[in-house]
């Protein structure tokens, strides 16, 4: 059950009409891949309109801006985080992070068209990124995302291994991190196996049944996967440190 506080939060977002979906930990809550989640990570669209919306429901949730930069379209559209702490009492703590774009993940106008859509028992609905797109999400330099993304692909493979469809079995085999699993795909379908490890090379230990090797390959493909997250950030980090400089 989502905590009253995020409800509060993303109805609130919702009420004042701003257009936005919600990742990290809240969606993966959703999703059935963590247990509690504080935060709200939401990516918006960073146009003049929906930012206006967005700050009236930052003044409803008594939300102040807790760290460089401001919340602004040329911040947001280089790729900054900006981050929120809400006041209000049906909210008191709850941080916001707003993003408007992710690395390795298609614009907004394309994740809002395969956004999964929730409703709850009170009549709230929320908009979250497709799973699909929230694991591609997932995939920076932080250890602990990398879990999560593997509990992710766990739990859609157990809810519907008995009878998959076509794309779900390509999520699978393209996004699947534990190799037990993974060889039992390649088993019971050994010619999707065969065609996606053509962009996923390390399937080919799963159709040979290698395990060691599988685990070493994928380690080192999530290691590949933080280095790049690492490059993107770099200069962002830069342009950080410096404002921070600048208002000091």
């Amino acid at each position: 059950m989502i905590p009253s506080p995020i409800v509060k939060v993303l109805s609130t977002i919702q009420k004042h009409g701003v257009r936005a979906l919600l990742m990290g930990g809240q969606a993966c809550v959703f999703y059935g891949a963590a247990e509690f989640s504080r935060d709200a990570d939401l990516l918006v669209v960073a146009a003049p309109e929906n930012l206006d919306r967005l700050r009236a429901a930052f003044r409803e949730l008594e939300a102040t801006r807790i760290f460089v930069p401001d919340l602004n379209e040329d911040a947001l559209r280089r790729g900054h985080a900006v981050h929120f702490r809400c006041a209000t009492p049906e909210a008191d703590r709850i941080r916001v992070d707003i993003m408007s774009v992710l690395r390795g993940v298609d614009s907004f106008d394309q994740l809002w068209q395969r956004r999964t859509t929730i409703a709850d028992n009170l009549g709230n609905e929320y908009n979250l990124l497709s799973l699909a797109d929230l694991v591609k999400a997932k995939k920076t330099q932080r250890l602990k995302d990398w879990p999560m993304i593997t509990r992710l692909l766990e739990a859609s493979y157990a809810e519907n291994k008995e009878a998959p469809t076509p794309e779900q079995l390509r999520f699978w085999l393209q996004e699947m991190r534990t190799p037990k699993y993974l060889i039992e795909i390649a088993s019971k379908f050994p010619s999707a196996a065969v065609e996606i490890a053509e962009e996923r090379p390390l399937l080919q230990h799963a159709i040979a049944s290698a395990v060691n090797e599988l685990e070493t390959a994928l380690t080192n493909e999530q290691t590949a996967e933080q280095e790049r997250d690492k490059e993107y950030w770099r200069p962002l980090r830069a342009e950080l440190e410096q404002l921070r400089r600048s208002q000091r």
